[in-house]
């Protein structure tokens, strides 16, 4: 699942017009960096959510043929939260643990390194979720959680979480179970409350992460993959 219905309101005015996973860096947008990824490690059915300008996302992507996908839309009428929006997804995504990302970051992360996740999760349903961690970015320097021995645990009280949450994620659908489809709700208490028993895995990533999250971040990862680009065609 790729989750693309925030509203995206740190990035106005470009969001005025445009649903943020929409916005080019490098002559993509920055959803079909993700559905390349993806792609590219035998992820091929997708499902996913929109609510801002979704109809744009839906003209864009259609069923993802083009891209080389299936696509499937999960509607909603206003933007339902992490949780709230998987939670609507449901059922389009079936009774196995399933992945999901974000459809407005840039990251050079192999989705194929999720597999072993997925289909030990699959065997124990003691593991609800598999979260991929990062280094704090500047803008988050508090962080979100700790890892450890392949653990993730909330920091106590007061702390600074060591790692922030990259928002990519593998899940048990029953983590979600106690949430009405069209409700909102946010993913991290659901996270939180299944850490003490153990019950969320994590792995950590220390390469390209990049939470587009302004205007300035976005020109500057437009000008870099561009100019990246413009080298590989020499």
């Amino acid at each position: 699942m790729i989750l693309a219905a925030g509203l995206g309101e740190r990035m106005r005015p470009l969001t005025d017009r445009t649903p943020k996973p929409l916005l080019q860096a490098g002559g993509k947008a920055l959803i079909v960096w993700q559905i390349e990824r993806l792609r590219a490690a035998g992820f091929f059915d997708l499902v996913i959510n929109h609510a801002h300008l979704g109809q744009q996302i839906e003209d864009f992507l259609g069923d993802g043929a083009a891209f080389g996908a299936r696509i499937q839309y999960s509607r909603e009428p206003e933007p339902l939260e992490t949780a709230g929006g998987i939670a609507t997804a449901r059922n389009l995504l079936g009774d196995a643990p399933f992945l999901v990302t974000n459809g407005d970051v840039y990251v050079d992360f192999d989705y194929a390194r999720l597999r072993p996740a997925l289909a030990d999760m699959a065997a124990n349903p003691h593991r609800l979720a598999h979260l991929v961690l990062v280094d704090n970015p500047p803008h988050h320097p508090e962080g979100d959680f700790v890892l450890d021995q392949g653990r993730v645990g909330a920091p106590p009280t007061h702390a600074i979480g060591q790692l922030t949450f990259s928002g990519i994620g593998c899940y048990r659908p029953e983590l979600f179970s106690g949430i009405a489809a069209g409700a909102k709700a946010k993913l991290a208490p659901l996270l939180k409350a299944a850490m003490p028993a153990g019950r969320v895995s994590g792995e950590y990533f220390d390469g390209r992460w990049e939470d587009v999250g302004t205007p300035a971040r976005l020109d500057a990862l437009d000008t870099e993959l561009s100019r990246v680009r413009h080298a590989h065609r020499f």
